[in-house]
């Protein structure tokens, strides 16, 4: 019976686990642990050694339940507080772009692995939900980073050929049209 008390009072056992011995030992509506009413007595009279492997799978699963659980915030926490880098684009004064991307979107794409991974594994179905909304949170986040860095790069590939050059002057009302769109968008 030690054993079993042992890892029935882990950090990692929550009421849904609790909901799950219940039900294994036939006791359902009679452990009620969060009650300040709940004695030893109580758990010791039901027969938790007649259960010990179901049992042992439930706390099993809550350990890695915990483990996925930290993993899941981990990953949530880190982006919540992510900040992007701007710089002053060249001599241009009120023009920043974006720098360190590719960086940022190489630890999305991980991040995104991870919780996919996280995903396959049984013992997500707590915080499966969740786990697919942050997922499809940095998938968008992505997807929105790559999309402007491919605006910024053809941006700034199209200024150094319409805003100065032989290009220009060969081609002056592509320049000249260049030159309003590149005012009005900055």
């Amino acid at each position: 019976v030690l054993p079993l008390l042992q890892e029935l009072s882990k950090p990692s056992i929550r009421p849904r686990h609790w909901d799950a011995v219940e039900v294994i030992c036939g006791a359902e509506g009679l452990l009620r642990v969060d009650d300040a009413e709940f004695k030893l007595q109580d758990l010791m009279q039901q027969p938790l050694v007649d259960h010990f492997e179901e049992i042992e799978e439930v706390t099993i699963g809550a350990d890695k339940q915990l483990d996925l659980e930290v993993k899941i915030t981990e990953i949530r926490e880190r982006w919540v507080s992510e900040c992007l880098v701007f710089a002053e684009y060249k001599s241009r004064v009120g023009v920043h772009v974006m720098q360190g991307v590719p960086l940022l979107v190489e630890e999305l794409e991980e991040a995104q692995m991870n919780l996919q991974t996280f995903l396959t594994s049984r013992h997500v179905l707590p915080f499966k939900k969740d786990t697919q909304e942050l997922l499809q949170k940095l998938s968008d986040t992505s997807e929105a980073l790559e999309l402007w860095m491919k605006v910024q790069l053809q941006w700034s590939s199209l200024e150094v050929v319409f805003l100065g050059g032989d290009i220009a002057k060969q081609m002056p009302v592509v320049a000249k049209r260049f030159q309003k769109m590149d005012k009005d968008f900055i």
